[in-house]
């Protein structure tokens, strides 16, 4: 393993789970920092092994050094993105090798025999294959042969020329959802691959898993990807529109996001594509191409999953191709997801399921049309409830969901945006709420005076300047508290079974509200224990009351012994640290470094004192933040109720 490797200072912010700036901080401030061995004066480059030993006795080492290095190394054995794509090709036969053949050694063993024995079993074996080799060792030995790739191949996605857009995996698991069960899937568009591998692990006995990237090096990265987690996969190189590498084959469930707004899909050489069943795709809708692509890839009966823009659903130029759609009965659903459900997209998406029809089939008669914007964090459960409840012939209105006949729909709009036909005044959910929302309101406002009044105690006194001060890095030194942090990785979602606080749990003082995979790592909260946020920009610390739930990212927890020291203290110096924090930093990313914070020497009793003070003010802002909640609940209450009908003022 190479013991020269060098890392960049977006490196060190990785390995120590900081943002760039904290680096910078350390290298001003700190005189041991390591010195720079290569690189320029704007981007310097560090000695790996130099800024691993000053990480680890700060305390600060996060990420696996392991990791940086087999990355570095990599990176060395390449002059440029194209090597460096070539490099990982190789590093990936080497994983696939391993996996058939876990008994492979390469350790204790000279270099000339490591070499020999790649060469006998690779087709091709570049001549820094042995370091390669070498460093992915110990890498599979911590994560296994897939997630060691999964590491590289994010690695290189961070680090390449062409940005690549990922779909967040609740996107995609509700589009499998909507498509499945499946035996045979095809994304024409796959990127990375994120739906076949996920439909890989979502569908039992899956048969054949087919992809198609028109850049050529993530197809390839994809293809290794699913062959490493034994996937029955075939992934391609190509443009599926101009160049499509699966021609007459057909699949269960289409799935796919395809690029958006693509001006030269192919217009011209494709004017009389057999695909278009459903009418030429305009110019400038090639949403409508790809949509048309999948539906002839698509056995009679199957489906086709698309993630689409809004514009698609009412864009005047598609409207013969969407009323033929509705006609011949292939749409089933339209669905529109909240705003940021897929990140770096300026507007909310939307998710169309279409059936291709069968031979025989009376064609539908309606559609099904959601709108899941009014709740976010729920928005897959709320389309997949209303979907199978529609499959079933139930066709009961909801909030966010109504069956449209498709002679409604056929217009000379065409128009199929699902909140134009979702009611836009609703009735408030129970009877007589707004009033119980009133009158809850009403007690609080009258508890809000006695809260105020208890901070009169506080009174101007002199300025002390003879208080000794500590950092709650020193005191952690002394054994006096424990400062304790999440793993670096937390498998988090929907379908996680224990609870974990949030930074936005934190910071809005509610229960937990994350949900995590269970592992040995996790960081429990105890009664007791104040957990403060590291994020600068959200500055937030709180004395947790009760047992549970684990740590989350982007948190703290400092753990006291009452007997010596009272938390309400610890937590009023820490919000205080984070507040000075939030004030210094100049972007969104900057950290709080907990550590570095002050806090004044105290007598137990001294601390006892000026700790109900600081629970105090908290517990004003808890009553103001309260007020605020029934504030406006009363506030929606009374506007659906007046529109609806449902409330009205005397007179």
């Amino acid at each position: 393993m190479s013991s020269d490797a060098t890392v960049t200072a977006a490196d060190i912010a990785r390995l120590a789970a900081v943002g760039r700036a904290a680096v910078s901080n350390w290298r001003r401030r700190h005189d041991d920092f390591p010195q720079p061995v290569g690189g320029t004066a704007a981007s310097p480059t560090f000695s790996l092994a130099e800024v691993e030993d000053w990480l680890r006795g700060q305390g600060k080492l996060a990420d696996s050094p392991v990791r940086e290095r087999v990355w570095q190394t990599l990176r060395q054995a390449a002059a440029g993105d194209v090597e460096l794509a070539d490099v990982l090709t190789f590093a990936g036969a080497f994983l696939l090798h391993l996996r058939a053949h876990p008994e492979f050694e390469v350790a204790d063993v000279p270099d000339q025999q490591v070499e020999r024995s790649l060469r006998e079993h690779l087709d091709e074996v570049p001549p820094s294959a042995v370091p390669i080799a070498r460093a992915l060792s110990p890498l599979v030995d911590e994560l296994g042969v897939a997630d060691t790739f999964d590491f590289l191949r994010t690695r290189y996605l961070e680090h390449h020329s062409r940005r690549v857009y990922l779909t967040p995996e609740p996107v995609i698991r509700l589009m499998l959802e909507l498509g499945g069960p499946a035996r045979t899937v095809l994304d024409p568009a796959c990127g990375t691959g994120a739906y076949l591998n996920l439909a890989n692990d979502l569908f039992k006995d899956v048969e054949l898993l087919l992809g198609q990237e028109i850049d050529e090096t993530t197809a390839r990265m994809s293809a290794i990807q699913l062959a490493l987690r034994g996937a029955p996969a075939e992934v391609r190189p190509g443009d599926s529109l101009l160049d499509d590498a699966f021609p007459g084959q057909t699949v269960d469930l289409v799935a796919t996001n395809p690029p958006f707004n693509d001006r030269g899909w192919g217009y011209e050489r494709l004017t009389g594509d057999p695909r278009w069943e459903y009418g030429l795709p305009p110019r400038m809708e090639s949403e409508l191409a790809w949509l048309q692509h999948g539906l002839a890839h698509t056995r009679p009966g199957g489906t086709v999953v698309i993630l689409m823009p809004p514009a698609v659903a009412n864009r005047r130029s598609g409207r013969r191709v969407r009323a033929k759609l509705l006609r011949r009965g292939a749409l089933r659903a339209v669905i529109g997801l909240p705003s940021g459900a897929v990140p770096n997209m300026a507007v909310a998406l939307t998710v169309w399921v279409l059936r291709r029809p069968s031979s025989g089939d009376q064609p539908a008669d309606d559609v099904l049309m959601v709108d899941t914007s009014s709740d976010p964090e729920n928005f897959g459960k709320i389309a997949l409830d209303a979907y199978r409840r529609y499959l079933k012939g139930k066709d009961e209105r909801t909030g966010s969901s109504v069956v449209v006949r498709i002679i409604d729909l056929l217009d000379d709009e065409v128009d199929l945006t699902p909140a134009r036909y979702l009611p836009q005044r609703t009735t408030p959910a129970t009877e007589g709420s707004f009033d119980a929302a009133r009158e809850l309101l009403q007690k609080k406002a009258t508890e809000l005076p006695q809260t105020i009044a208890e901070l009169s105690s506080l009174k101007r006194a002199p300025m002390r300047a003879d208080i000794p001060m500590t950092t709650f890095g020193e005191l952690a030194k002394a054994g006096v508290l424990q400062i304790l942090r999440p793993p670096p990785r937390i498998r988090m979602g929907r379908t996680g079974t224990v609870p974990m606080l949030t930074i936005d749990d934190l910071a809005q003082r509610r229960d937990a509200t994350g949900r995590a995979a269970p592992d040995d790592g996790h960081v429990w909260i105890a009664p007791g224990d104040i957990v403060v946020s590291l994020a600068a920009r959200r500055p937030a610390a709180r004395v947790m009351t009760a047992e549970g739930p684990i740590l989350g990212p982007g948190l703290a927890l400092v753990r006291v012994d009452p007997s010596r020291t009272d938390p309400d203290f610890v937590a009023g110096w820490l919000l205080l640290g984070a507040q000075g924090a939030r004030l210094r930093s100049s972007t969104s990313s900057a950290r709080f470094d907990l550590r570095r914070a002050r806090l004044p020497r105290l007598t137990l009793v001294e601390q006892t004192v000026l700790g109900s003070a600081f629970r105090a003010l908290t517990e004003l802002e808890a009553a103001l933040r309260e007020t605020h909640e029934l504030g406006v609940d009363v506030l929606r209450l009374g506007l659906e109720g007046l529109g609806a009908g449902a409330l009205r003022p005397p007179g």
